[in-house]
């Protein structure tokens, strides 16, 4: 994969890597035409790996490099980390209160953001569109990164950063389709209304690589801010979502220390 992808310059990197967190959006979603309904504990259980996949992201893929990155290019490194991880944490939360959008399982009252009279299909395809958003950044920036040419951002971290999120992505696809098709949908609407929530990914995958090409100056700022991003939607989305059952509190624990491992393998063994 890497002698491939090095061909093409960082944004084409970028554009590739999340066509293909993407598709697995959509592999995801596609699973609606195999069944009307998924164990609720297996969806639990895979929402619980996406978390642990992006908590293991966000430090090994994100923060980390910034940190070094930081101190490569004399800046105080604690300082950029914490500026950069707060303002993607910060960013996310703003976005959360004012989109609407509704979370899976909860009731048409209880959705958040601004007040509107769109369907519920819309509402929760927003919610998933909303998780998106700082992968898609998180894999442009780190192509960006690694195009800079310091030893702490790597073109091997930067792909197990976009496999690490494409994997993920897959039960975040799952998890739109099938409430979908619940509500009534057909099976072709649901996948097309999942599948879209990943479409967000190659449009931020670009704009953050062109973004840091442009000002390599706050590159460890970006890679910090898209570490906060991704914590953000982890903790407001995945966990509370995956959680919602008491009875399967363990099990998700499992599979998001599984997720964390797999994501630490990927980076370690790749970056």
């Amino acid at each position: 994969m890497e002698p491939f992808i090095t061909q093409f310059s960082p944004v084409m990197q970028a554009l590739l890597a999340t066509l293909f967190t993407w598709g697995l959006t959509a592999a995801g979603a596609g699973l609606v035409f195999f069944s009307g309904n998924v164990n609720r504990k297996l969806l639990d259980a895979m929402l619980g790996f996406a978390a642990g996949v992006m908590i293991a992201a966000s430090f090994w893929s994100l923060l980390a490099p910034g940190i070094e990155m930081a101190e490569q290019l004399g800046h105080i490194p604690w300082l950029t980390a914490t500026i950069g991880f707060m303002g993607g944490g910060v960013f996310m939360r703003l976005i959360d209160k004012f989109l609407p959008h509704l979370h899976p399982g909860l009731a048409l009252t209880e959705s958040e953001g601004i007040k509107t009279s769109w369907q519920r299909s819309t509402l929760l395809v927003l919610a998933i569109t909303f998780h998106n958003i700082p992968e898609g950044l998180a894999v442009g920036v780190a192509f960006g990164a690694a195009a800079a040419g310091l030893p702490s951002a790597t073109i091997g971290g930067a792909i197990a950063l976009a496999i690490g999120i494409g994997i993920q992505n897959f039960p975040e696809g799952t998890a739109v389709s099938m409430p979908l098709k619940r509500e009534g949908l057909s099976r072709w609407k649901s996948f097309l209304m999942g599948q879209a929530s990943g479409m967000v990914e190659p449009v931020a995958g670009v704009l953050g690589a062109l973004f840091v090409l442009k000002m390599q100056v706050v590159l460890p700022y970006a890679l910090c801010f898209a570490a906060g991003a991704m914590i953000f939607v982890v903790v407001e989305e995945l966990i509370p979502e995956s959680q919602q059952e008491q009875s399967n509190i363990d099990i998700v624990t499992m599979t998001t220390l599984i997720g964390f491992s797999v994501m630490m393998i990927l980076d370690v063994a790749l970056g």
